[in-house]
């Protein structure tokens, strides 16, 4: 890790970027020139501030259609710290995120978001990495009617917001498996659905499949009131298949929940899901945790280094990506976030018209190609020099 007085690139950058210089560094890093912020009443900056909450909003055009009005949504994203040891009992630690999340929350109502999503996992801490049962086990809960969708249920209804839950779900009706799930509650309060994760990480602390298995629900898309919306889970961005079925089921917004840390991930960061958004004609919101959580026991990391009872600080940094390619600035690598984009949703198919991506990409060669290819008596078609 660098110094951990490095809060941010964007500040980096506005620290020491020459004023005339930084339009077009801006420019050439994010896509576009000017950060183009989204304001907020009074009221909101105030909440923000009781919550301890670092608000950060920003907008995305559309060119002015003549058959179609703009479809305009106001998207968030939270990234937050687990302040609660973690020897502390399992429901001290749940309830104490569960009023955290409610804060943030309260922001986000008063900001006018139509759509939120929280950090993977973010009922608990990243216990993952060590690889222990108990007590972690015990935070797993149903998807449904557990505690934690109940009450978002009602904060859903309240601001009249669709809520991305991304929970560790315990399946009771198929002998208690655990899952790592992103539950979707409408903006009415009801459960619409779930999606779980795709790709399982095997990376030294990322073992995750101590826990659970690839997921078994595909590629869902949920059509809410305010748009078509996806949920990649954290591992999953590393795949652009992964990015890509979303998108050919038709998703106009792909959120991806993670928690990684700065030793391991953070130059692919800014890189992956910018690169879905361009690829697929959809925006992305790049979520990840801040903090560093701390654990009773040691436990090692399959990379040589001594047992350790934590596994680096994540580095947040969460930010949204547009299909044009530009993206907002990230938050704070440290502190608890909520980033709120406006975006215009006609965009996607502008960016589609323009590019041709999805017209051009040739989807049955490589159908045709994926079949051989997973078939045991493969060789790949290399021409070598005679």
């Amino acid at each position: 890790m660098s110094d951990t007085n490095f809060k941010s690139l964007e500040d980096t950058l506005n620290k020491h970027i020459p004023r005339e210089e930084l339009r077009d560094v801006k420019r050439l890093l994010y896509g576009r020139a000017d950060d183009n912020e989204l304001p907020f009443s009074a009221e909101t900056i105030s909440l923000a501030k009781d919550v301890d909450v670092d608000l950060k909003g920003y907008i995305f055009t559309a060119q002015k259609e003549d058959l179609r009005r703009p479809r305009v949504v106001r998207v968030a994203a939270i990234q937050n710290t687990v302040d609660i040891p973690t020897t502390a009992p399992i429901h001290v630690q749940r309830d104490a995120l569960h009023e955290k999340i409610a804060n943030i929350l309260r922001v986000a109502g008063s900001a006018g978001v139509n759509i939120v999503c929280l950090q993977e996992a973010w009922t608990m801490p990243f216990a993952f990495c060590t690889r222990e049962k108990f007590p972690w086990c015990e935070f797993a809960e149903d998807v449904e009617n557990g505690p934690t969708t109940k009450m978002l249920k009602e904060l859903a209804k309240q601001y009249n917001m669709v809520i991305i839950s991304p929970i560790l779900e315990r399946d009771s009706n198929h002998h208690d498996t655990i899952w790592n799930t992103a539950v979707v509650i409408s903006n009415d309060g009801a459960y619409i659905g779930k999606h779980r994760k795709n790709h399982i990480p095997r990376v030294g602390d990322f073992n995750e499949s101590t826990y659970y298995i690839e997921g078994d629900t595909g590629h869902p898309v949920f059509a809410t009131q305010f748009g078509r919306i996806a949920i990649n889970i954290c591992y999953g961005r590393h795949h652009p298949q992964n990015w890509m079925m979303f998108g050919i089921n038709g998703a106009e917004i792909v959120f991806n929940p993670s928690a990684t840390v700065g030793g391991l991930s953070e130059p692919l960061w800014g890189i992956e899901a910018r690169n879905a958004a361009i690829a697929n004609s959809f925006f992305t919101v790049a979520i990840n945790r801040v903090g560093t959580e701390v654990f009773p026991n040691e436990f090692t990391s399959g990379n040589g280094l001594p047992a350790h009872k934590d596994f680096g600080p994540f580095y947040g940094s969460s930010y949204v990506a547009a299909p044009d390619g530009s993206r907002t600035p990230g938050l704070s690598r440290d502190k608890d976030g909520l980033l709120v984009v406006e975006m215009d949703l006609n965009l996607c198919r502008q960016i589609k018209d323009f590019w041709g991506f999805q017209m051009t990409q040739r989807l049955p060669l490589y159908a045709d190609s994926l079949a051989k290819v997973i078939k045991p008596d493969y060789k790949p078609p290399i021409v070598r020099e005679s």
